[in-house]
Protein backbone atom coordinates (compact mmCIF):
# COMPACT_ATOMS: atom_id res chain seq x y z
CA UNK A 1 0.00 0.00 0.00
CA UNK A 2 1.54 3.12 -0.65
CA UNK A 3 2.80 5.55 2.30
CA UNK A 4 0.56 8.55 3.70
CA UNK A 5 2.49 10.91 2.94
CA UNK A 6 3.15 9.17 -0.65
CA UNK A 7 -0.52 9.52 -0.98
CA UNK A 8 -0.14 13.18 -0.21
CA UNK A 9 2.27 14.32 -2.89
CA UNK A 10 0.70 12.26 -5.34
CA UNK A 11 -2.60 13.70 -4.26
CA UNK A 12 -0.85 17.05 -5.23
CA UNK A 13 0.70 16.00 -7.93
CA UNK A 14 -2.73 15.09 -9.70
CA UNK A 15 -4.33 18.16 -9.11
CA UNK A 16 -4.95 19.45 -13.25
CA UNK A 17 -3.88 22.27 -14.69
CA UNK A 18 -6.35 24.57 -15.73
CA UNK A 19 -8.22 22.69 -19.00
CA UNK A 20 -10.22 25.07 -21.72
CA UNK A 21 -12.93 22.23 -21.21
CA UNK A 22 -15.67 25.10 -22.28
CA UNK A 23 -14.27 25.53 -25.30
CA UNK A 24 -14.65 21.33 -26.30
CA UNK A 25 -17.70 20.66 -28.18
CA UNK A 26 -20.62 18.82 -25.96
CA UNK A 27 -21.18 16.39 -29.16
CA UNK A 28 -18.06 15.53 -27.95
CA UNK A 29 -19.07 14.90 -24.12
CA UNK A 30 -22.43 13.31 -24.93
CA UNK A 31 -22.33 11.24 -27.97
CA UNK A 32 -24.80 8.77 -29.48
CA UNK A 33 -26.50 6.91 -26.96
CA UNK A 34 -25.70 3.44 -26.36
CA UNK A 35 -27.63 0.07 -24.80
CA UNK A 36 -24.06 -1.37 -23.59
CA UNK A 37 -21.32 0.22 -21.45
CA UNK A 38 -18.57 1.67 -24.46
CA UNK A 39 -15.01 2.73 -23.40
CA UNK A 40 -13.76 6.08 -24.88
CA UNK A 41 -11.76 6.15 -28.78
CA UNK A 42 -8.20 6.75 -28.08
CA UNK A 43 -7.14 10.13 -28.23
CA UNK A 44 -4.19 11.80 -28.25
CA UNK A 45 -4.10 15.85 -28.41
CA UNK A 46 -7.92 16.82 -28.77
CA UNK A 47 -9.27 14.61 -25.27
CA UNK A 48 -13.44 14.70 -25.02
CA UNK A 49 -14.51 17.55 -22.55
CA UNK A 50 -15.73 14.62 -20.28
CA UNK A 51 -11.47 13.43 -20.02
CA UNK A 52 -10.24 16.76 -20.11
CA UNK A 53 -9.55 17.49 -16.37
CA UNK A 54 -7.30 14.20 -16.08
CA UNK A 55 -5.50 14.81 -19.38
CA UNK A 56 -2.49 15.86 -17.80
CA UNK A 57 -1.92 13.39 -15.45
CA UNK A 58 -0.45 10.08 -17.32
CA UNK A 59 -1.01 7.77 -14.08
CA UNK A 60 -4.80 8.56 -14.18
CA UNK A 61 -4.46 8.18 -17.81
CA UNK A 62 -3.20 4.84 -17.72
CA UNK A 63 -5.21 3.60 -15.25
CA UNK A 64 -8.47 4.56 -15.47
CA UNK A 65 -11.39 5.15 -18.54
CA UNK A 66 -14.69 6.75 -19.45
CA UNK A 67 -17.12 4.99 -20.40
CA UNK A 68 -20.88 5.29 -21.23
CA UNK A 69 -24.06 3.08 -21.29
CA UNK A 70 -28.07 3.59 -21.04
CA UNK A 71 -30.51 3.12 -18.53
CA UNK A 72 -34.31 3.22 -19.05
CA UNK A 73 -33.21 6.00 -21.17
CA UNK A 74 -30.77 7.97 -19.40
CA UNK A 75 -26.67 7.58 -21.03
CA UNK A 76 -25.08 7.44 -17.94
CA UNK A 77 -21.30 8.35 -17.78
CA UNK A 78 -18.42 6.30 -15.54
CA UNK A 79 -15.26 6.22 -14.83
CA UNK A 80 -13.48 2.79 -13.98
CA UNK A 81 -9.94 1.16 -13.39
CA UNK A 82 -7.98 -1.31 -10.86
CA UNK A 83 -9.14 -4.78 -10.14
CA UNK A 84 -10.51 -6.57 -7.23
CA UNK A 85 -13.50 -6.65 -5.39
CA UNK A 86 -15.68 -4.10 -6.68
CA UNK A 87 -16.22 -0.46 -5.32
CA UNK A 88 -18.93 1.72 -7.09
CA UNK A 89 -18.59 5.79 -5.81
CA UNK A 90 -21.43 7.94 -5.82
CA UNK A 91 -20.86 11.60 -5.60
CA UNK A 92 -22.92 14.41 -3.91
CA UNK A 93 -23.80 18.42 -4.71
CA UNK A 94 -21.75 20.45 -6.63
CA UNK A 95 -19.98 17.84 -7.46
CA UNK A 96 -19.23 14.70 -10.31
CA UNK A 97 -17.87 11.32 -10.35
CA UNK A 98 -14.33 14.06 -10.37
CA UNK A 99 -14.97 14.17 -6.51
CA UNK A 100 -13.09 10.82 -6.05
CA UNK A 101 -10.35 10.95 -8.67
CA UNK A 102 -7.96 11.77 -6.27
CA UNK A 103 -7.89 8.98 -4.38
CA UNK A 104 -9.10 6.14 -6.94
CA UNK A 105 -5.24 5.00 -7.98
CA UNK A 106 -4.79 3.93 -4.35
CA UNK A 107 -8.14 2.51 -4.10
CA UNK A 108 -7.44 0.50 -7.33
CA UNK A 109 -4.36 -0.57 -6.28
CA UNK A 110 -6.73 -3.47 -4.56
CA UNK A 111 -10.08 -2.66 -6.08
CA UNK A 112 -12.13 -2.27 -9.58
CA UNK A 113 -13.69 1.14 -9.11
CA UNK A 114 -16.64 2.97 -10.34
CA UNK A 115 -17.02 6.70 -10.19
CA UNK A 116 -20.58 6.93 -11.65
CA UNK A 117 -22.13 10.44 -12.62
CA UNK A 118 -25.67 10.46 -10.93
CA UNK A 119 -28.25 10.49 -13.74
CA UNK A 120 -28.56 13.71 -15.26
CA UNK A 121 -25.75 15.17 -13.93
CA UNK A 122 -21.86 15.53 -14.68
CA UNK A 123 -21.67 13.83 -17.86
CA UNK A 124 -24.59 11.93 -17.85
CA UNK A 125 -27.47 12.81 -20.26
CA UNK A 126 -30.93 12.31 -20.19
CA UNK A 127 -33.73 13.01 -17.58
CA UNK A 128 -34.40 10.67 -14.82
CA UNK A 129 -37.64 9.59 -13.57
CA UNK A 130 -37.33 11.99 -10.53
CA UNK A 131 -34.45 12.95 -8.03
CA UNK A 132 -35.05 11.41 -5.06
CA UNK A 133 -32.62 9.09 -3.98
CA UNK A 134 -34.79 5.68 -4.00
CA UNK A 135 -35.20 6.46 -7.75
CA UNK A 136 -31.26 7.49 -8.79
CA UNK A 137 -30.48 4.17 -6.93
CA UNK A 138 -32.68 2.19 -9.03
CA UNK A 139 -30.61 3.67 -12.51
CA UNK A 140 -27.21 3.10 -10.49
CA UNK A 141 -28.68 -0.32 -10.21
CA UNK A 142 -29.22 -0.66 -13.12
CA UNK A 143 -25.76 0.04 -14.51
CA UNK A 144 -23.77 -1.35 -12.07
CA UNK A 145 -25.97 -4.95 -11.76
CA UNK A 146 -27.78 -4.58 -14.83
CA UNK A 147 -24.82 -3.52 -17.46
CA UNK A 148 -21.98 -4.24 -15.96
CA UNK A 149 -23.02 -7.32 -13.87
CA UNK A 150 -21.98 -6.55 -10.49
CA UNK A 151 -23.32 -8.43 -7.81
CA UNK A 152 -21.25 -7.56 -4.41
CA UNK A 153 -21.22 -3.68 -4.71
CA UNK A 154 -19.31 -2.17 -2.12
CA UNK A 155 -21.45 1.42 -2.44
CA UNK A 156 -19.72 4.47 -1.09
CA UNK A 157 -21.58 7.77 -1.65
CA UNK A 158 -20.74 10.96 -0.66
CA UNK A 159 -23.04 14.05 0.73
CA UNK A 160 -26.57 13.76 -1.50
CA UNK A 161 -24.91 10.54 -3.35
CA UNK A 162 -24.90 8.97 0.46
CA UNK A 163 -28.59 8.85 0.37
CA UNK A 164 -28.41 7.20 -3.18
CA UNK A 165 -25.94 4.99 -1.78
CA UNK A 166 -28.44 4.08 1.65
CA UNK A 167 -31.31 3.57 -0.78
CA UNK A 168 -28.77 0.93 -3.18
CA UNK A 169 -28.42 -1.19 0.00
CA UNK A 170 -32.06 -0.75 0.93
CA UNK A 171 -33.36 -1.59 -1.99
CA UNK A 172 -31.17 -4.40 -3.64
CA UNK A 173 -29.60 -5.74 -0.47
CA UNK A 174 -28.73 -9.25 -2.30
CA UNK A 175 -26.57 -7.10 -4.72
CA UNK A 176 -24.70 -5.16 -2.05
CA UNK A 177 -21.40 -6.14 0.03
CA UNK A 178 -21.18 -3.37 1.79
CA UNK A 179 -22.23 0.54 2.53
CA UNK A 180 -19.56 3.83 3.26
CA UNK A 181 -22.35 6.74 3.98
CA UNK A 182 -20.11 9.97 4.51
CA UNK A 183 -21.17 12.95 5.77
CA UNK A 184 -24.74 13.46 5.53
CA UNK A 185 -27.37 13.41 7.75
CA UNK A 186 -30.37 10.78 6.41
CA UNK A 187 -33.39 12.01 5.89
CA UNK A 188 -36.09 10.04 7.10
CA UNK A 189 -37.93 9.18 10.69
CA UNK A 190 -35.20 11.15 12.51
CA UNK A 191 -35.20 14.15 10.51
CA UNK A 192 -37.95 15.77 8.53
CA UNK A 193 -37.96 17.43 5.74
CA UNK A 194 -38.66 20.95 6.90
CA UNK A 195 -36.27 20.17 9.62
CA UNK A 196 -33.63 19.26 7.30
CA UNK A 197 -34.84 22.66 5.02
CA UNK A 198 -33.92 24.30 8.09
CA UNK A 199 -30.05 23.28 8.66
CA UNK A 200 -29.02 25.40 6.18
CA UNK A 201 -29.72 28.53 3.96
CA UNK A 202 -28.67 26.72 0.95
CA UNK A 203 -30.67 24.05 1.49
CA UNK A 204 -34.12 25.71 1.90
CA UNK A 205 -33.06 28.28 -1.02
CA UNK A 206 -32.32 24.61 -3.54
CA UNK A 207 -35.86 23.73 -2.44
CA UNK A 208 -37.43 26.26 -4.31
CA UNK A 209 -39.28 26.06 -7.50
CA UNK A 210 -37.31 27.75 -10.23
CA UNK A 211 -35.81 30.13 -7.75
CA UNK A 212 -32.11 28.68 -7.35
CA UNK A 213 -31.69 28.48 -11.53
CA UNK A 214 -33.02 32.09 -11.69
CA UNK A 215 -30.93 33.77 -9.08
CA UNK A 216 -27.95 31.77 -10.78
CA UNK A 217 -28.47 32.02 -13.99
CA UNK A 218 -24.91 32.36 -16.08
CA UNK A 219 -23.17 32.74 -12.94
CA UNK A 220 -22.52 29.10 -12.13
CA UNK A 221 -18.69 28.96 -11.57
CA UNK A 222 -19.22 32.36 -9.47
CA UNK A 223 -21.82 30.50 -7.49
CA UNK A 224 -19.61 27.22 -7.04
CA UNK A 225 -16.71 29.60 -6.01
CA UNK A 226 -18.52 31.03 -3.26
CA UNK A 227 -20.08 28.29 -2.07
CA UNK A 228 -17.26 25.76 -1.56
CA UNK A 229 -15.56 27.40 1.36
CA UNK A 230 -18.56 27.79 3.41
CA UNK A 231 -18.92 24.32 3.94
CA UNK A 232 -15.20 23.91 4.20
CA UNK A 233 -13.31 23.16 7.69
CA UNK A 234 -13.60 26.72 9.58
CA UNK A 235 -16.22 27.61 6.84
CA UNK A 236 -19.70 29.75 8.31
CA UNK A 237 -21.64 26.70 8.01
CA UNK A 238 -19.66 25.27 10.63
CA UNK A 239 -20.21 28.29 12.54
CA UNK A 240 -16.47 29.95 11.76
CA UNK A 241 -15.43 32.42 9.57
CA UNK A 242 -12.55 31.04 7.26
CA UNK A 243 -13.36 31.82 3.67
CA UNK A 244 -10.49 29.38 2.47
CA UNK A 245 -11.67 26.48 -0.20
CA UNK A 246 -10.04 23.49 -0.66
CA UNK A 247 -10.41 23.18 -4.34
CA UNK A 248 -8.25 24.16 -6.95
CA UNK A 249 -9.24 26.52 -9.65
CA UNK A 250 -9.13 23.90 -12.15
CA UNK A 251 -11.45 21.34 -10.14
CA UNK A 252 -13.85 24.13 -9.94
CA UNK A 253 -13.71 24.89 -13.58
CA UNK A 254 -14.58 21.09 -13.72
CA UNK A 255 -17.53 21.40 -12.25
CA UNK A 256 -18.94 24.67 -13.59
CA UNK A 257 -18.23 22.71 -17.02
CA UNK A 258 -20.77 19.81 -15.78
CA UNK A 259 -23.42 22.56 -13.94
CA UNK A 260 -23.22 25.22 -16.59
CA UNK A 261 -25.69 22.99 -18.48
CA UNK A 262 -29.12 23.83 -17.94
CA UNK A 263 -30.63 20.59 -17.45
CA UNK A 264 -27.86 19.47 -14.79
CA UNK A 265 -27.94 23.02 -12.84
CA UNK A 266 -32.04 22.41 -12.25
CA UNK A 267 -31.21 18.75 -12.00
CA UNK A 268 -28.61 19.81 -8.90
CA UNK A 269 -31.46 21.68 -7.29
CA UNK A 270 -34.09 18.68 -8.22
CA UNK A 271 -31.79 16.48 -5.40
CA UNK A 272 -32.92 18.85 -2.89
CA UNK A 273 -36.54 19.18 -4.01
CA UNK A 274 -37.44 15.67 -3.44
CA UNK A 275 -36.71 15.77 0.03
CA UNK A 276 -40.21 15.39 1.04
CA UNK A 277 -40.45 12.26 -1.08
CA UNK A 278 -36.80 10.79 -0.06
CA UNK A 279 -38.00 10.84 4.13
CA UNK A 280 -41.14 8.83 3.04
CA UNK A 281 -38.83 6.63 1.36
CA UNK A 282 -36.28 5.97 4.23
CA UNK A 283 -38.93 5.86 6.35
CA UNK A 284 -40.42 2.96 4.32
CA UNK A 285 -37.35 1.46 3.45
CA UNK A 286 -36.20 -1.74 5.21
CA UNK A 287 -33.13 -1.47 7.25
CA UNK A 288 -30.19 -2.04 6.00
CA UNK A 289 -28.33 -4.89 7.64
CA UNK A 290 -24.97 -4.46 5.31
CA UNK A 291 -21.85 -3.55 7.10
CA UNK A 292 -21.90 0.09 7.28
CA UNK A 293 -18.86 2.72 7.90
CA UNK A 294 -20.30 6.35 9.03
CA UNK A 295 -16.99 9.13 7.82
CA UNK A 296 -18.54 13.22 8.80
CA UNK A 297 -16.73 16.17 9.14
CA UNK A 298 -14.86 17.15 11.98
CA UNK A 299 -17.17 17.00 15.17
CA UNK A 300 -20.17 16.05 13.52
CA UNK A 301 -20.38 12.30 13.70
CA UNK A 302 -22.77 11.99 16.02
CA UNK A 303 -25.46 14.05 14.64
CA UNK A 304 -24.77 11.97 11.65
CA UNK A 305 -25.10 8.65 13.40
CA UNK A 306 -28.17 10.07 15.06
CA UNK A 307 -29.85 9.72 11.62
CA UNK A 308 -28.43 6.84 10.42
CA UNK A 309 -28.96 4.25 12.78
CA UNK A 310 -32.92 3.93 12.69
CA UNK A 311 -31.87 2.66 9.67
CA UNK A 312 -28.57 1.39 9.31
CA UNK A 313 -28.69 -1.88 11.62
CA UNK A 314 -24.78 -2.73 11.54
CA UNK A 315 -22.41 0.30 11.13
CA UNK A 316 -19.46 -1.55 12.44
CA UNK A 317 -17.20 1.91 12.20
CA UNK A 318 -17.99 5.66 12.67
CA UNK A 319 -15.38 8.53 12.77
CA UNK A 320 -14.58 12.43 12.19
CA UNK A 321 -12.20 13.59 9.63
CA UNK A 322 -9.59 15.72 11.37
CA UNK A 323 -9.51 19.15 9.71
CA UNK A 324 -11.51 18.23 7.25
CA UNK A 325 -15.37 19.86 6.84
CA UNK A 326 -17.62 18.38 4.25
CA UNK A 327 -15.61 17.94 1.82
CA UNK A 328 -13.59 14.71 3.28
CA UNK A 329 -11.64 14.09 0.16
CA UNK A 330 -10.60 17.35 -0.37
CA UNK A 331 -9.49 18.18 2.89
CA UNK A 332 -7.90 15.19 4.20
CA UNK A 333 -7.63 12.44 1.02
CA UNK A 334 -5.21 10.69 2.82
CA UNK A 335 -7.48 9.77 6.13
CA UNK A 336 -10.24 9.36 4.17
CA UNK A 337 -8.19 6.38 1.66
CA UNK A 338 -7.04 4.95 4.93
CA UNK A 339 -10.10 4.41 6.42
CA UNK A 340 -12.25 3.34 3.45
CA UNK A 341 -8.93 0.87 2.29
CA UNK A 342 -9.74 -0.68 5.99
CA UNK A 343 -13.35 -0.91 5.98
CA UNK A 344 -13.21 -2.34 1.90
CA UNK A 345 -10.50 -4.65 3.18
CA UNK A 346 -12.25 -6.10 6.19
Amino acid sequence: MTSAPARAARHAARRPAAVAAATLSLLLAVGLAACTPQADASYADDPPAHAAATQDDPEFQDGFRHEFATVDGVRMHYVTGGSGTPVVLLHGWPQTWFSWWSIMPELAERHTVYAVDLPGLGDSTGIPDGYDKATLARYVHGLVAGRLGVHDAQVVGHDLGAAVAFQYAAQFPEDTARLGYLDLPLPGPALDAPTYRSLSWHIALHSQPEVPETLVGDDVREYLELFYPQVAFGGTAFGGTSDRTPFTDAEVDEYARTYSRPDALAGGFELYRALDQDVLDTTAADPVDAPTLLMSAEGQIDAIRGTAAPRMTNIVRAVDVPHAGHWLVEENPEFVTTELLRFLDE
